[in-house]
C-alpha cells in the first residue's frame, strides 16, 4: 500500500499567463507576479523553498522578489507549471482536468448583461420553486450585488439570481428571512432546469446581515455541479481502495463522485485545521483533497491585493505543521485551478497557467519544467498507487 496522496489546492492561484491567453482576454496577467510587485514582495519561505520562485521566474517570465530568507525544508520537492487545455478557465474544468477529465467542450454561458437569464427559464424556476419573482438577473460580484440588493430582497422575499463568467446561476438568499433549506430547495429545482442550457453549477450563496454594508454570506454556501464526464482520478483511486477525502467545496464540485468522506470547512484556519487533522487520522493509501476558497471567493474575485498577499503568507505559515505529519511514502500536491489576478479589470477568473509542486521525504527534487495538462497531476497519482493510467497527461513521478 502507497503512503497518502495530500492535494493542497490554492483555488485561483496563477503563476503566470497561460500561452492563449490572449484569447479569453486576459493577455498579461499574472496573479502571483503582480501580487508580489504590488506588495513589494511576499513572506512566503517554505512555497519559496520548494521551488515557487523559480516556478514565477518561468511560468511568469520575471523574478519573483520576497521579504525572507529561504526556508531549510529536508523534503525532496519537483515544481513546475501547467497550462489548461480545457476550453474554459472555471472552477469546474479545472478541478476536473486535475483529476485527469479535462473540459474540451463548450459549456452554456448567460450574458453579463440584463437580463442574463430567459424569461422562460425564469418562469420555470419561478413556478417550480414557489416564489413570485426574482431580483437581480445579472452579472455581478457576489458581495456588490449584496449591498444593492439585500434589503429590497429582505423586503419582497424574492431571491436574487446573478451569474459571472462561469458556466453558472447562483442564488443568493438571507439565511433567516428566506430560509437555508428554502434556498437548497429552490437550487435543486433550477439545476434540473438549467439543464438544456449546459450550465456547469448552480450555487447557492447564502447571507446574513440586517442592511447595506453589514450583508456578509456564511460557509453554508452548496455547488450543484454536473458529474465529471468520464472517471476521474477520485474514482480510480476509490475504486481501488484509497479513501478518497474531500475538504471545502470539493464534494460539490465532483457531485460526489469518487467521494468517500467529505468535511466541510471555510477560511484558511479552519481549512488548514481540517486537512491537517485528516493527514492525522486518515488511513495509509488515503487521497486527501482540500480546496482553499478563499483565494478565489475572498480575495481574487474582490480584487483585493493586500488580502490576496496575506493570505498566501499565512498558507505558507502552516506549511511546516504539515511537514511534521508526513510519514516516509506521503506525497503532497501544491497546484491551482485557474488564475484570478486580483490586479486586473473586472472581477472574473483569469486564464493562467498554474503551479504544480509535489514534495515528500523520498521525493527526488527536480526541475519538471512546463506541463501541457494540468492532468499530469492525475496521470502522476495513478503512477503512484500503481492505477491503471489516465486518458490525459503525463505521469512525473
Amino acid at each position: 500500500m502507497s503512503g497518502k496522496v495530500i492535494i493542497l489546492m490554492l483555488d485561483s492561484f496563477g503563476v503566470g499567463g497561460a500561452p492563449d491567453a490572449e484569447q479569453y482576454g486576459d493577455k498579461g496577467t499574472n496573479t502571483l507576479g503582480h501580487i508580489v510587485q504590488t506588495m513589494n514582495g511576499l513572506n512566503i519561505p517554505n512555497m519559496q523553498a520548494l521551488g515557487l520562485t523559480n516556478v514565477g521566474r518561468e511560468a511568469g517570465g520575471e523574478n519573483i522578489a520576497t521579504h525572507c530568507e529561504s526556508a531549510l525544508i529536508s523534503l525532496g520537492y519537483k515544481y513546475g507549471h501547467a497550462k489548461e487545455i480545457s476550453k474554459g478557465k472555471d472552477t469546474s474544468s479545472g478541478h476536473w482536468e486535475m483529476a485527469g477529465t479535462p473540459v474540451l467542450f463548450d459549456w452554456g454561458y448567460f450574458p453579463p448583461e440584463y437580463p442574463s437569464f430567459p424569461p422562460e427559464l425564469i418562469s420555470e424556476i419561478c413556478k417550480k420553486g414557489g416564489i413570485e419573482g426574482i431580483l437581480g438577473n445579472v452579472a455581478a460580484s457576489g458581495t456588490a450585488i449584496l449591498d444593492e440588493l439585500g434589503e429590497e430582497h429582505i423586503k419582497t422575499g424574492k431571491p436574487i439570481f446573478y451569474t459571472s463568467a462561469d458556466s453558472v446561476l447562483q442564488i443568493a438568499c438571507h439565511e433567516q428571512y428566506f430560509g437555508l433549506d428554502r434556498l437548497y430547495k429552490l437550487c435543486e429545482v433550477a439545476f434540473e432546469s438549467v439543464k438544456p442550457y449546459n450550465i456547469a453549477r448552480i450555487i447557492a450563496r447564502p447571507f446574513i446581515g440586517e442592511r447595506k454594508g453589514e450583508f456578509t454570506r456564511t460557509k453554508n454556501r452548496h455547488d450543484y455541479s454536473v458529474t465529471p464526464p468520464e472517471t476521474t482520478v477520485l474514482n480510480k483511486a476509490s475504486t481501488a481502495g484509497h479513501k478518497v477525502i474531500a475538504i471545502g467545496k470539493i464534494k460539490d464540485i465532483y457531485a460526489g463522485s469518487g467521494i468517500d468522506e467529505a468535511y466541510k470547512a471555510a477560511g484558511l484556519p479552519e481549512l488548514w485545521n481540517v486537512t491537517l487533522k485528516a493527514v492525522q487520522q486518515a488511513d495509509k493509501g488515503s487521497l486527501i483533497f482540500t480546496n482553499f476558497v478563499d483565494f478565489d471567493m475572498v480575495y481574487g474575485h474582490r480584487r483585493d491585493v493586500k488580502g490576496y498577499a496575506a493570505g498566501l503568507e499565512y498558507f505558507d505559515s502552516r506549511l511546516p505543521e504539515l511537514f511534521k505529519l508526513l510519514d516516509d511514502d506521503d506525497i503532497v500536491f501544491i497546484t491551482a485551478d485557474h488564475g484570478c489576478d486580483p490586479t486586473y479589470k473586472g472581477t472574473d477568473h483569469t486564464r493562467e497557467q498554474v503551479p504544480v509542486i509535489m514534495f515528500g521525504k523520498n521525493v527526488k527534487t527536480e526541475n519538471i519544467g512546463q506541463r501541457e495538462t494540468y492532468a499530469d497531476i492525475a496521470q502522476t497519482i495513478c503512477a503512484y498507487y500503481g492505477l491503471e493510467p489516465m486518458k490525459y497527461g503525463k505521469s512525473f513521478l
